[in-house]
């Protein structure tokens, strides 16, 4: 009998919610329902509107079971850090602020007077980036005291959600790791740091890792849908998800290309050297266990900013035309620079930086638009070449995954800077890798390579060769 499978996956402006199921040997998808997801302004801060995030999962069940289909599992995925703390009654205290907020600003740098930063590296081997979960909660230790001490629950994103669902409390190990608050080599919440920075370590809960299965629904929501199923955590962390559908794995780089772009390769132990620390690497929790070392880079939020800044005007693959027609153009800007986190305006911020460095400013939305892209592949460049010094090999290929792979001009731009064979798909890498976890939990795949052997031959992967390939 066919065992259907639900992910839900949700990102920083969308979520979907896709079915998935074998059908003679391949995977096959099933949109379901989609919605939007944003940052509003909640009183000081800019938060995610999770409640209504949770009422979608819930329209997207409704509609499944309107098609008259009764899903036997769910997972949810979503992006990392972000977090709610319940209080004793398992009410939130918190919203869920977004990592996008200022209000960690500085909060890094104080941290690192409590503990160094090759300490928290080496213990880690998470990046440094100043909206992880560690400073967000430093933040609210320094300037609103009262809510740590009242906050007996803390949980993160993806794992609320699956509180609304179930009733069961826990942390999922995928985005647990992205917190800088777990131990590398233990895979345990790191109560000495904990106690370094003076937070409560009781309020953390117990990590769990994918292939769980954490429960079935709460009873009024069997009631309220019309089936109950289970609940399965996936790769949490979507990047962890799109990794899992990977095809290949042996000698290739992938970059997960979307909001964000991560780029890295599957490792079996930690890397928290002093170099990968120099180059800002990460070593988050992937499937089985496994490692993710990878770079987050800012990614598609820059084309997404800029898109928004021109009034939508301009659909994403116009973009791409008005780019290739601006082929002449060229400045680059340093796209992991913080002050393209959250601009009042993405194009005005890219012309500044091209004045600043006294490079060509651009004029058009295509100009804007080929200034991005460029800019992506030579952080790709840069980043292929730190993991290679890393590792100290030669990887052959390169494979993007996700929504951001069907960009043809960035996949060749990619090829052309970095003279490797570039891989593209799948498109709906992350749905496909919370899929494949699911269906591992249920016995319908066995392992981690049956899962992507099956994956590879059941989505397109395009190929990208260099233009002109160039001798190492």
């Amino acid at each position: 009998m066919t065992k259907y499978s639900i992910a839900v996956d949700i990102g920083a402006s969308s979520g979907r919610l896709i079915l998935g199921w074998l059908e003679n040997g391949s995977l096959k998808l099933d949109e379901i329902h989609r919605f939007e997801n944003k940052i509003v302004k909640k009183g000081d801060h800019y938060c995610w509107e999770v409640e209504k995030l949770f009422q979608e999962i819930k329209n997207g069940l409704k509609k499944c079971f309107e098609m008259g289909i009764k899903p036997d599992s769910i997972g949810i995925d979503t992006w990392a850090v972000d977090f709610v703390l319940l209080d004793e009654n398992d009410q939130p205290i918190t919203e869920a602020v977004s990592y996008r907020d200022p209000r960690t600003d500085g909060m890094m740098e104080e941290v690192f007077q409590l503990i160094s930063k090759e300490r928290l590296y080496l213990e880690t081997g998470i990046q440094f980036q100043k909206f992880n979960t560690i400073y967000q909660l430093y933040s609210i230790k320094k300037n609103h005291p009262e809510i740590l001490e009242k906050a007996k629950t803390f949980l993160m994103i993806p794992d609320y959600l699956n509180y609304l669902l179930t009733g069961k409390k826990a942390n999922e190990y995928t985005n647990a790791t992205s917190t800088q608050l777990v131990n590398a080599f233990t895979k345990k919440w790191d109560h000495q740091l904990l106690d370094v920075l003076g937070i409560n370590k009781d309020m953390f809960q117990e990590i769990k890792a994918p292939k769980t299965v954490l429960g079935t629904l709460r009873d009024e929501l069997v009631s309220e849908l019309g089936f109950d199923m289970e609940v399965i955590l996936p790769a949490t962390h979507d990047t962890g998800s799109a990794v899992i559908a990977v095809p290949e794995q042996d000698g290739t780089i992938y970059i997960s290309s979307g909001t964000w772009s991560l780029i890295g390769t599957e490792n079996y132990f930690p890397i928290c050297v002093t170099k990968a620390l120099d180059y800002n690497f990460t070593n988050e929790g992937g499937i089985d266990y496994q490692y993710r070392f990878l770079k987050n880079i800012m990614g598609l939020w820059m084309i997404q900013e800029v898109k928004r800044n021109y009034n939508d005007e301009y659909s994403f693959a116009r973009f791409v035309e008005l780019a290739e027609a601006a082929k002449d153009f060229k400045s680059i800007v340093n796209v992991n620079d913080d002050r393209f986190l959250k601009p009042d305006n993405m194009v005005q911020e890219i012309m500044n930086y091209c004045v600043e460095t006294g490079q060509p400013i651009p004029s058009t939305p295509g100009e804007v638009a080929k200034c991005v892209y460029d800019s992506l592949a030579v952080s790709y460049q840069d980043a292929v070449k730190e993991i290679e010094e890393i590792f100290e090999k030669q990887f052959e290929k390169i494979n993007v995954i996700g929504g951001g792979c069907q960009n043809e001009m960035l996949n060749q731009l990619i090829a052309d800077v970095t003279n490797k064979e570039v891989n593209a798909g799948p498109v709906e890498a992350t749905a496909i890798g919370n899929i494949a976890a699911q269906l591992m939990a249920l016995g319908e795949i066995q392992e981690i390579n049956q899962a992507r052997g099956i994956i590879k031959e059941s989505f397109e992967v395009k190929k990208y060769l260099p233009a002109q390939p160039v001798k190492n």
